[in-house]
């Protein structure tokens, strides 16, 4: 009887509201009924674990089933491109040649020689290099001094620059465990512990870690507009985040141990010491976030327009606003910190963040962005129990995609008269009114968004999405797949660094083995990846430098 239901149907307009009213209800106690199974399952498999039995085994059928719910907007928003197979044979670089012969007693008495056929064949050569280093010694009995040569460059410990360099990349670059980096190099000949590989991957490494804030300078300093994200990860075994900052020309990494919006903040200041600025901007932000009016005016008392370590105004907290609740010094801490950054001048500051909806980005930029595909989810998202209502989210999610490809367009071709029609066209559509509560629910709260979501209006040079930093941050959950978490503060800060390292080099089109190599090696003949983001920035114009004063 359901399927067969439509509300177009009923002449009545009264009894139209009634039936609708009523498929809302059965949608709720649906919802309600699922989400009970769900938990039942869950605390039947928590009490038979607790017995010393196993939960509920998950047996694949025999039979093909169609594929699980997703909530992926691929299908929708995708492009396609013409496919055309490159030729690579040209890009291929000949590190040698050999003359291929025929044997002589082969041929027939009247063959003549016709020149050669080429065919390039690519091949890699994995094995030892083992070094038995003499180094020269000298005494001088009149300095009473013993002089002894150096080893070359890259030389230094028990393993060469091109053990360290495949370590690394093998690890950091290929997603390999240690366990398997250690076999592998074993399988070679090279005799070398677990202890030393671990000790390759994070000891040591300061000079990649001063090219990784180089590039995250750089990369900040490309463009006045950044993607940022978030994902779980842990540190010897406790919770915490690791933070994506990203545009096309870099990724950088950072892991944190909460995503608040300090935390934000330290992340895009790179670990700078906090500092914090008592203005009218964070009045502002204050009374906006609700503190009271004789606590503004107690904020007001304190120094303005002078910075001040965390230290220093925590101290002046406790002294002229006593009985701070934890609610009210978060919000008094979040506005000093973000007026503090905008009038920050001695790094870039990100003056528009593309990212989610997730509160702890609000304010800190001057202007957000938010990600067209997240949005796309909620609606994905839905799964309405009568199949009227699935017609209806059907529809509505076509339409959203079908405004979405305008928006494509107008990057690619921005004219005022098309930014006032995508405007009025976006209240048109998100002023929809279905009749399902629940998807009406959803459209509002989109429609709530809407300066944020047409900020490409104004900013035509931004992507509509976030799915450059969504992609980084898949990079560190497959590497967490595979190595579980770094043990130490010392191996997050190594994950970070190569991780940035690995990710921009592939951005920037530079070999991350080569790269590696080279430093290590100490070469340093390939430029750093800071000079090449700055280059690569003039020629693609990624947004202009906005004012800051």
């Amino acid at each position: 009887m359901l399927e067969d239901l439509d509300l177009s149907s009923i002449a009545d307009e009264r009894a139209r509201e009634l039936v609708q009213r009523l498929l809302n209800v059965l949608e709720d106690v649906m919802a309600d009924l699922r989400t009970a199974q769900a938990e039942n399952q869950r605390l039947r498999d928590e009490i038979n674990r607790l017995k010393g039995e196993q939960g509920a085994p998950a047996i694949k059928p025999n039979t093909p089933q169609p594929p699980p719910k997703h909530h992926s907007s691929e299908k929708e928003r995708r492009q396609p491109k013409t496919w055309s197979k490159d030729r690579k044979t040209d890009r291929i670089a000949i590190d040698r040649e050999q003359v291929v012969q025929i044997d002589p007693t082969q041929l027939p008495p009247d063959a003549v020689f016709k020149g050669y056929e080429d065919v390039v064949v690519q091949d890699v050569i994995f094995r030892t290099d083992n070094v038995l280093f003499h180094k020269e010694k000298f005494y001088s009995p009149s300095q009473h001094q013993t002089y002894l040569a150096s080893l070359p460059q890259g030389y230094r410990g028990q393993c060469g620059p091109g053990i360290k360099s495949l370590a690394l990349v093998f690890y950091f670059g290929a997603q390999m465990s240690e366990p398997k980096v250690a076999e592998l190099l074993r399988s070679v000949g090279v005799q070398i512990s677990d202890g030393q590989v671990s000790n390759l991957l994070i000891k040591d490494q300061a000079t990649f870690h001063e090219e990784k804030n180089a590039l995250y300078q750089a990369g900040l300093a490309s463009s006045p507009w950044q993607h940022l994200d978030d994902t779980s990860t842990r540190v010897n075994g406790q919770n915490g985040y690791c933070h994506i900052v990203c545009n096309p020309l870099y990724t950088a990494y950072f892991t944190m141990a909460a995503k608040d919006r300090l935390t934000i903040i330290d992340v895009l200041t790179n670990h700078r010491p906090r500092c914090f600025l008592v203005n009218e901007e964070a009045l502002g932000y204050v009374e906006a976030f609700g503190l009271s009016a004789v606590r503004r005016w107690q904020v007001r008392q304190l120094p303005c327009g002078v910075i001040m370590a965390e230290a220093t105004l925590q101290a002046l907290l406790e002294t002229h606003l006593p009985g701070l609740g934890p609610q009210q010094r978060k919000w008094i801490l979040d506005a000093t910190a973000v007026a503090a950054y905008h009038a920050a001048l001695e790094f870039p500051v990100v003056r528009l963040l593309v990212c989610d909806d997730a509160p702890q980005f609000t304010l800190v930029t001057e202007e957000l962005a938010l990600c067209w595909v997240h949005e796309g989810r909620h609606y994905k998202k839905l799964m309405p129990y009568v199949p009227y209502h699935r017609v209806l989210v059907e529809t509505f999610v076509e339409r959203f995609w079908t405004y979405y490809g305008q928006l494509l367009a107008y990057r690619e071709q921005p004219m005022p008269e098309e930014a006032r029609r995508l405007h009025e066209e976006f209240e048109v559509l998100f002023s929809t009114v279905t009749g399902y509560q629940t998807l009406d629910e959803r459209i509002a709260k989109t429609r709530a968004k809407k300066r944020c979501l047409l900020m490409v209006l104004a900013h035509p040079e931004i992507p509509l999405h976030n799915n450059p930093a969504e992609l980084g941050a898949r990079a560190r959950v497959r590497k967490r797949d595979v190595s579980f978490g770094p043990r130490t503060r010392e191996g997050a800060k190594a994950w970070d660094t190569f991780m940035t390292l690995a990710e921009t080099a592939t951005k920037l089109g530079v070999s991350f083995y080569h790269y590696i190599h080279d430093r290590v090696s100490g070469a340093s003949q390939m430029p750093s990846l800071a000079d090449l983001i700055a280059e690569r920035a003039k020629v693609l114009n990624l947004g202009p430098s906005w004012d800051t004063s």
